[in-house]
């Protein structure tokens, strides 16, 4: 599985099927139970599917899977890789508080600058937040480095499940 895209933190990918989508949602309910190494969850057109929580790790990924019928007997699969919604959720927060920190300083540093004060703490501050956001978008890709190995279990689980569609 390549990605088109080497800054890409969460992969997403799309599949089309000659079959409807309720066929492909029971593979999956039926994988549900039929099966420990993930933990399968269906809302609707979503299913979710994790790794057990015995065998996660704070970077560990989960697949989010849409499945939705374009036409009658025609589907069209939308997936999607990332980490657990409520780590994204504080990684997307730090990313928001830093750029947030980096226009006060900014701003700051400026207005220092205006009224020929020394400004040197405040570009310092607004250069270390750039620091700061290269340091979270570093750990991000670590993070889906360490991810990778639980990502191919993921796609290969659903593929696996996949091909049991009937041609």
């Amino acid at each position: 599985m390549s990605l088109p895209n080497e800054i890409v933190l969460r992969p997403r990918f799309r599949m089309e099927f000659d079959s409807p989508n309720e066929d492909i949602l029971a593979l999956f309910e039926e994988a549900k139970s039929n099966q420990s190494d993930f933990i399968v969850s269906r809302v609707d057109d979503h299913v979710f599917v994790k790794i057990p929580s015995d065998r996660q790790h704070f970077w560990s990924p989960q697949l989010h899977l849409e499945i939705f019928e374009v036409e009658k007997g025609k589907t069209k699969l939308h997936g999607l890789f990332g980490p657990n919604p409520t780590i994204w959720t504080m990684f997307m927060f730090l990313h928001f508080i830093v750029a947030g920190m980096f226009i006060g300083f900014g701003i700051w540093a400026y207005v220092n600058w205006t009224l020929d004060k020394d400004f040197a703490i405040q570009l310092f501050l607004t250069l270390m937040m750039t620091v700061m956001w290269f340091v979270l978008y570093f750990s991000g890709r670590l993070g889906r480095a360490a991810g990778k190995d639980e990502m191919h279990q993921l796609h290969w689980f659903m593929i696996d499940i996949l091909d049991k569609i009937p041609k």
